[in-house]
């Protein structure tokens, strides 16, 4: 692990001499790092890229997901959903990164015991805390509202059932707890659609999957309609270097820089995993009519219309004023392709999101029998 700027320097000269991406100037000085969870989907990446940069890490988490990490990392075990956080009492960090919470109440209890003793809490939150998507809006706009009982009382459970009810409310008062706790300390993100290797969801995945096993491809409306999406270590990498820089605020943490289609999006997508697909457009209204759903059956993509104009839409602005950027398409889609061909066999068997092969036969005959 680079203990100086020199080595840092260095090491950035060589990965950039190996063909990788470089890394950012030197920080101006090596933070304590604290990271709530740190084994899921965008914390691997946090912990590699802040050792990269000379960062001291320690983790909470209960210890079920172990990784081999390239230096040392302090690792803390506890429980947020029994409120055992008693390894993190007398402790102090310059910065806690609160990855994986929905709950609010495990931001309060994070609150009850690290209020002043980090200097920032960066928490990762959604865009799904926002009210509407009919229209493109920025961090301003409306945010969901929870109409249960109480909102401490929602556990992983209710979360699960409920779902599609209460993720985006329970953020966005995850976010009002941070707040209460942390005050003017406080940095929230608010990521869109998460992509890269290691994607468990198998949204993005999805395309680099489906366009290199080739064929006849259904594409979703006439491909117009906008996408945004993040590779996971884009996120991550960015996530560190706010707080090197101490930025607060509110942040939409999405991508590209520039507005994307969805067929642009299959372009580059066909582009990285060296693939030519024919691609058969199908409108939006008849997926509806065939119980196709974007988001799901067709994953990144939305229709570009009604409920849902500006949910592709969201203004980055102020995340790339922060120094946001994003990794070429084409090297997310061959990454993530190569990550998934990776998994064993029957986990590659069973998408967890996107059409099955019979399923997109059926509704593509469907939709050429129509006239």
């Amino acid at each position: 692990m680079p203990k100086t700027r020199r080595d840092i320097v260095q090491l950035s000269a060589a990965l950039a001499l190996a063909g990788a991406p470089a890394l950012a100037a030197p920080p101006p000085r090596r933070l304590k790092i604290l990271i709530l969870g740190g084994t899921g989907f965008i914390g691997p990446h946090q912990v590699r890229y802040a050792l990269s940069r000379g960062h001291q890490v320690t983790l909470f988490n209960r210890g079920k997901q172990p990784k081999d990490w390239p230096g040392e990392v302090e690792e803390l075990i506890g429980d947020r959903n029994t409120g055992d956080l008693k390894a993190l009492e007398g402790r102090s960090w310059d910065v806690c990164i609160d990855n994986p919470t929905t709950l609010p109440f495990w931001v309060r209890d994070a609150g009850r015991v690290l209020k002043g003793k980090v200097g920032q809490y960066v928490f990762v939150s959604t865009i799904s805390v926002y009210a509407a998507d009919d229209r493109p809006a920025d961090e301003t706009a409306a945010l969901a509202v929870y109409k249960g009982a109480d909102p401490m009382a929602e556990t992983a459970e209710t979360l699960k059932a409920h779902m599609g009810q209460l993720y985006g409310p329970l953020k966005a008062l995850s976010e009002a707890e941070a707040a209460r706790w942390f005050g003017s300390d406080v940095t929230v993100v608010r990521p869109g659609l998460i992509a890269g290797p290691g994607d468990e969801t198998d949204r993005f995945t999805y395309w680099p999957v489906r366009l290199a096993r080739g064929g006849e491809v259904l594409a979703p409306g006439d491909g117009k309609d906008p996408v945004q999406f993040i590779d996971a270590r884009d996120l991550a990498e960015w996530i560190i270097r706010v707080a090197e820089q101490k930025n607060r605020g509110v942040f939409n943490a999405t991508g590209p820089a520039r507005p994307l289609t969805v067929a642009q999006m299959l372009a580059g997508v066909a582009k990285g995993v060296k693939a030519d697909p024919k691609l058969t457009w199908v409108a939006a209204d008849f997926l509806d009519a065939q119980n196709v759903s974007g988001w799901t059956d067709l994953p990144v993509w939305v229709p570009g219309q009604g409920e849902t104009a500006g949910f592709a839409k969201r203004d980055i602005g102020r995340a790339l004023a922060a120094g946001l950027t994003f990794r070429p398409l084409p090297t997310t889609a061959a990454d993530t392709l190569a990550w998934f061909r990776s998994l064993p066999p029957e986990r590659q068997a069973k998408p967890r999101n996107g059409l099955s092969p019979e399923r997109e036969a059926q509704v593509l005959a469907a939709w050429k029998a129509r006239g």
